[in-house]
């Protein structure tokens, strides 16, 4: 299993992340869009390209910008296609279906009135995750409904409502206690009175909760989240219905400058953007969108600012951290490892932690972030950062190199240090997993062995396909036959009859 994790780390760690690497299916932005994006039920659609390997040209189209899987959200249109008007008006009408049921100011106006329900009659239909009024219940009334809501329950929503578990699309994993204190604490210390939750509902309930139970705290937050359930919980000035992948608000020009009036309070001072997006998602318009937040915080600053930056941490798996510091290069990894409460392999266990590969990417000195001595990290006096305990610096490399928590290994061919279950390979020139082979993703095509390709677009894909299923069916027939000389049938016989019949009559001949 260590072999397999480790090349499906290596892949992943050469930038095929989302749809462009399993698919040859990248994402455009044209510097300046002759038309606007057309919609779809997750707001404007990006543009895509399909890499056909040379032989024909490419042919660009619009998908979901938040939906990796057309099971999601089947929106699909050439770059070049005309629509007629009845396929945009049913476009329009299937569009207007997949909104939420209530707008903004409704779920604003119906969550004043929940609080002033006495408690017996505060109700949540689970299955529809929906807060109920005195005029909803019958509607609901053959659901199952919990009662007695109190004023705590509302306070942590993220407990109340199912988490969406579709990594590609919403990743509601949710981060475990330790993983919040341990980012409250930070944000305390390095002095920070604001924080943009982008995707974060978990830390955005629990700054909230502690400003209201302690007074010394003055951190504010406001959370954008592409979950709508949450604008029942919250007003206007705390919550925004928000896609990051398209930098999209729901709401309109009101909710970004919500957004905006956030970001440049105090003239930008004392703000920092924490995000944690779905690990299946693309990290170029990812990127977009963060630098789309930047431009907006930074047109509250002053022409003497702008060498100034927006403080950010990017919650992302390690192994994506080429692909994350190729449009931030002055982003470094931190060593902690983020855990999650609702995710099996992403948290501590009985037998310990488990090794998580979520990291935390930031534009702040990594000495000036203090991680958790008992959480097993110590600081390295020659890096100038905390790393974790299995970490060890590298005379040769002069840096503490580990990225998953584990001690690795100097190569002195690759001159490099990799990770401990690798060897280096004499014919790839390479340090690999030992049973890797030596035409894989990084050299060609496992199909043919041509370079100009991987296996996912190989021409011959369907061939290969075809001989496998025609052996597939020649050894099924030859079993069949076995089965029937060994007990003296034709290979005509009826199916053959149950465990105890067969069991029964295995020495008795057909017929007998």
């Amino acid at each position: 299993m260590a072999a397999s994790r480790d090349q499906r780390e290596a892949e992943e760690g050469n930038g095929t992340d989302g749809r462009r690497g399993s698919s040859g299916v990248e994402v455009v932005f044209p510097p300046e869009p002759s038309v606007p994006a057309p919609l779809c039920p997750h707001g404007p659609t990006l543009l895509f390209v399909k890499v056909n390997q040379g032989k024909e040209e490419p042919r660009r189209f619009y998908a979901c910008s938040a939906c990796r899987d057309r099971k999601d959200c089947g929106f699909f249109q050439w770059e070049d296609e005309k629509l007629s008007e009845a396929r945009l008006a049913a476009r329009e009408a299937h569009n207007r279906r997949c909104r939420p049921p209530f707008t903004r100011s409704q779920c604003v106006e119906r969550y004043l009135k929940f609080l002033e329900l006495p408690l017996s009659e505060r109700k949540f239909c689970q299955r529809c995750q929906q807060l109920l009024l005195p005029d909803d219940w019958w509607e609901h009334r053959e659901h199952q409904v919990m009662g007695d809501v109190s004023v705590a329950q509302l306070k942590r929503p993220s407990q109340l409502l199912c988490p969406l578990q579709n990594k590609k699309t919403n990743a509601q994993y949710l981060f475990a206690d330790r993983t919040c204190q341990f980012l409250m604490d930070l944000l305390s210390t390095l002095g920070f009175r604001r924080v943009l939750c982008v995707g974060t509902p978990r830390l955005h309930e629990l700054i909230r909760l502690k400003a209201s139970d302690d007074t010394k705290s003055h951190i504010k937050s406001l959370l954008l989240d592409i979950d709508f359930r949450y604008s029942q919980f919250y007003i206007e000035d705390s919550f925004c219905h928000y896609n990051m992948f398209n930098h999209h608000f729901f709401d309109g020009k009101a909710a970004l400058e919500e957004c905006r009036a956030f970001l440049q309070e105090d003239k930008g001072d004392g703000v920092i953007m924490v995000t944690d997006p779905p690990f299946g998602g693309l990290v170029e318009p990812l990127a977009v969108t963060f630098k789309k937040l930047i431009a907006l915080w930074k047109e509250g600053q002053n022409q003497g600012d702008s060498c100034r930056e927006l403080p950010i941490f990017w919650i992302f798996p390690y192994f994506f951290e080429s692909r994350i510091c190729q449009f931030f290069p002055n982003f470094c990894m931190l060593d902690y490892q983020v855990d999650y409460e609702n995710h099996a392999q992403y948290k501590h266990g009985k037998t310990g932690r488990r090794q998580s590969p979520v990291r935390i990417f930031t534009n702040i000195p990594p000495s000036k972030i203090i991680l958790p001595t008992e959480e097993g990290y110590r600081f390295c006096p020659l890096c100038q950062r905390c790393v974790s305990l299995e970490n060890r610096h590298c005379e040769h490399c002069n840096s503490c190199t580990s990225k998953d928590g584990r001690k690795w290994n100097h190569c002195f061919l690759c001159k490099k240090c990799v990770k401990p279950s690798w060897i280096h390979c004499s014919v790839c020139d390479r340090c690999a997993v030992p049973y890797h082979s030596c035409e894989g993703p990084g050299d060609g095509c496992f199909v043919c062995g041509a370079l100009g390709h991987k296996r996912t677009t190989c021409p011959n894909i369907s061939s290969k396909r075809e001989h496998k299923a025609v052996r597939k069916e020649k050894q099924r027939k030859r079993k069949k036959m076995k089965l029937a000389n060994a007990k003296g049938q034709c290979v005509n016989h009826p199916p053959a009859p149950r465990r105890k019949e067969r069991r029964q009559g295995a020495h008795q001949c057909p017929g007998s």
